[in-house]
């Protein structure tokens, strides 16, 4: 099948070039141009725009930074694409949002499957991070082959709506995990241990986290560069909260979390990496969380 992918910032770029290594002809569009290069230089075509797109393949993925914004394509590309087409989404929306952009495509003919993605953009790049897809089973069926170019992990969660519930459980995990792995460190550094072996010993605990092995790492480098800001963080938090008032669960912990969230953005701004809320803890205590042997980023 030939995929139209509109959305290449870090974790679009990523999956783009999956489908392209997985034998996949794929059209790419975003609004900065640059962006495709890479992709281009691997075999992709490259649109004028997103309607462009829409009416050159035979389905569309999105992946794009706000429910406004996918709205706002979705629009842009229905009246063009081919009949019998399908849109994948695999931005981060809410399940209102969901639903709601789902019936749009559905008054124009055209089925929508929701695929978030979780395990970072690392993972992302060597086609192994994990998909949760929502949606009908013929669609998703329909589709797994290009998932599985994608990710290595390959979840149904059921329909629509279903996918946006667990993406956004993940990332609350992954957040409090990282505010806790910042205490935890510098418990570990005041507490005088070398922060290497700290780190290490925590690994093969049974306080271990995927998050600690990641975003852990960048954490001692310095860098923090997870590729993902606190924007974004901020962004999902507020999802969880507000399933957590729906669904009538006290998300104590996820709250405090927000709060940390919240105060970070005001020190470093939305743009900063999301794992400088460990930084907060350092700028507080006048303690920096260094050890040698650390990456920038995570290859």
């Amino acid at each position: 099948m030939h995929y139209g992918y509109i959305g290449l910032g870090n974790l679009g770029a990523a999956c783009a070039g999956c489908l392209l290594q997985g034998g996949f002809q794929v059209t790419v569009f975003d609004l900065n141009e640059s962006l495709a290069g890479p992709l281009v230089a691997m075999g992709a075509v490259l649109a004028n725009n997103a309607a462009e797109v829409a009416a050159s393949v035979d389905h569309v993925v999105t992946c794009l930074p706000s429910p406004a914004v996918s709205e706002r394509v979705l629009r842009n590309i229905l009246p063009h694409m081919k009949p019998g087409a399908s849109w994948v989404e695999m931005s981060t929306l809410g399940r209102d949002e969901v639903l709601a952009l789902a019936a749009i495509a559905a008054a124009a003919g055209v089925r929508m499957m929701e695929l978030p993605v979780t395990g970072g953009v690392h993972l992302a790049y060597q086609g192994k991070i994990t998909m949760l897809a929502g949606g009908d089973k013929d669609l998703f069926d329909l589709h797994r082959p290009a998932m599985a170019a994608m990710g290595d992990k390959i979840f149904h969660m059921g329909p629509l709506g279903a996918s946006c519930i667990i993406k956004v459980i993940t990332n609350m995990l992954a957040f409090i995990h990282l505010k806790a792995c910042g205490e935890a460190l510098m418990l570990a550094k005041r507490g005088g241990l070398d922060l290497g072996q700290a780190w290490h010993a925590i690994a093969a605990s049974s306080g271990n986290s995927f998050v600690h092995e990641t975003e852990g790492a960048l954490i001692l480098n310095g860098s923090y560069d997870i590729a993902f800001n606190i924007d974004l963080a901020l962004k999902d938090l507020g999802f969880a909260l507000g399933f957590g008032k729906e669904f009538g669960v006290p998300l104590e912990l996820a709250s405090m979390t927000n709060q940390t969230y919240i105060a970070a953005k005001a020190a470093y701004g939305g743009d900063a990496q999301s794992p400088m809320i460990a930084k907060l803890l350092e700028d507080l205590l006048g303690t920096d969380l260094r050890a040698d042997g650390f990456p920038a980023r995570l290859q």
